[in-house]
């Protein structure tokens, strides 16, 4: 069911690190899974954060951006400064 993104999706997707690592009040787990069987756009956010988060954790070696990826993505971030400090 799709919905315009409102004050729920905001608290929801602000909780979602306290809620896969299980640190939230059951009743509020209750509400976040309830809003996201019914907003498709904070469920994809929802898995996409878990499955990374799984592969971070299960992988273990360091992961390496390709240096295009990188910069752009330390642009959108506005931390070019920092960029220029890994190289």
């Amino acid at each position: 069911m799709k919905h315009s993104h409102n004050a729920h999706c905001h608290n929801t997707l602000e909780q979602l690190n306290a809620y896969i690592d299980g640190e939230l009040d059951p009743a509020l787990c209750s509400l976040l899974e309830e809003h996201m069987e019914n907003c498709e756009d904070c469920y994809i956010v929802y898995n996409t954060l878990q499955k990374t988060i799984e592969l971070c954790r299960s992988d273990g070696e360091k992961i390496s951006l390709p240096q295009d990826a990188r910069q752009r993505l330390y642009a959108a971030l506005k931390l070019e400064d920092d960029l220029t400090s890994e190289e």
